[in-house]
C-alpha cells in the first residue's frame, strides 16, 4: 500500500475514552515515517481540536491543534457557508455551545428566534430540549446535526452518541436534517482533504466504524483500513454493503501494510 497522506479516527481507533488503544502511539510515530502528514479526524464534537492534541501529547503522541478536525469544525465550516449571519440555536451539551459561540456565529437565546437549529451530543438531554425543537424548527428553519454517530465506544462499552440526539429531534418534529457533519459527509472529507494537503486517492483512512469512517473513505476514492478496536466488527462487516479495504486488529497493524 502507497499513500502520501493518512486521516486517521481517534474514538475507538487511538483512545477508547481518555485510555490509549494498545500499540498506537508506536504506530502513529510508524505512519509519520511512511506518508507526508497525519490527520487526524474526529467526529466527536464535544472537545476542541487544541484540548485533543493536548490529550494527545499527554498520552505521547505528538500533536498539534492543526492536525484535528472534528465535526464541530465541519458544522461550523458549514453553518459559515450556508448560514452566514443567522441566528443558530443548539441543542447540545455546553461544550459545543462554547465552541460555536467562539466561532463568532450568531446564537439565538430562545427556540423562536432560531433560523437554524444544531443538534449533536448532549449527555443532559431533556423533554425540554425536544419542546425546543418544537418550537425552533419550522418549515423556514434549517435543521442541522453536527455527526451521525448513533453510539460512541467508551471504557465501559457503548454509549449514546449525537446520532441518537439528531434522531429524537427528528422523530418529534418530523423532519429530517438538512445536513449532517462530520463523517462521511462531503464537507468534512473536502475540509479533510484540504487540511492534510494532499488528493484524497493518496490518502489512507484508519477507522473503526463502517457507516462513518469507511463511507467517507470509500466515496472519496482513499484507500480504507478498518480496525477491530471500536464499533464495527466482523458481523457487521457481513451485513454491510460498505467494505474497507483491509481490516486489521488494531492500529498497531497498520503501518506493516505499506510496501
Amino acid at each position: 500500500m502507497d499513500a502520501r497522506g493518512a486521516v486517521v479516527d481517534l474514538d475507538g481507533t487511538v483512545v477508547r475514552g481518555e485510555t490509549l488503544i494498545p500499540g498506537a502511539r508506536d504506530a502513529i510515530a510508524a505512519l509519520r515515517e511512511r506518508v507526508d502528514r497525519v490527520l487526524f479526524l474526529t467526529n466527536n464534537p464535544t472537545v476542541p481540536p487544541r484540548e485533543y492534541a493536548a490529550r494527545l501529547r499527554d498520552l505521547g503522541i505528538d500533536a498539534t491543534v492543526g492536525d484535528v478536525l472534528t465535526s464541530t469544525d465541519a458544522t461550523v465550516a458549514y453553518l459559515r457557508e450556508n448560514h452566514a449571519d443567522e441566528a443558530v440555536f443548539p441543542i447540545a451539551e455546553a461544550s459545543i455551545v462554547d465552541q460555536l459561540r467562539d466561532a463568532d456565529l450568531a446564537l439565538a437565546e430562545e427556540p423562536g428566534a432560531a433560523d437554524v437549529v444544531v443538534a449533536g451530543y448532549h449527555r443532559d438531554f431533556h423533554y425540554r430540549d425536544l419542546q425546543a425543537a418544537l418550537d425552533a424548527l419550522d418549515d423556514e428553519t434549517a435543521f442541522v446535526g453536527t455527526d451521525r454517530d448513533r453510539t460512541i465506544p467508551t471504557e465501559r462499552g457503548p454509549s449514546p452518541g449525537s446520532g441518537a440526539i439528531i434522531r429524537a429531534v427528528a422523530g418529534v418534529t418530523g423532519r429530517e436534517p438538512d445536513a449532517v457533519l462530520g463523517k462521511p459527509s462531503a464537507t468534512t472529507a473536502r475540509l479533510a482533504a484540504d487540511r492534510i494537503g494532499v488528493s484524497s486517492d493518496e490518502c489512507v483512512l484508519v477507522g473503526d466504524r463502517l457507516d462513518t469512517d469507511v463511507a467517507m473513505g470509500e466515496r472519496t476514492g482513499m484507500t480504507t483500513v478498518l480496525v477491530r478496536t471500536g464499533v464495527s466488527g466482523d458481523d457487521d462487516l457481513a451485513d454491510s454493503d460498505v467494505q474497507p479495504d483491509h481490516v486489521c486488529d488494531s492500529l498497531a497493524d497498520v503501518p506493516a501494510l505499506f510496501g
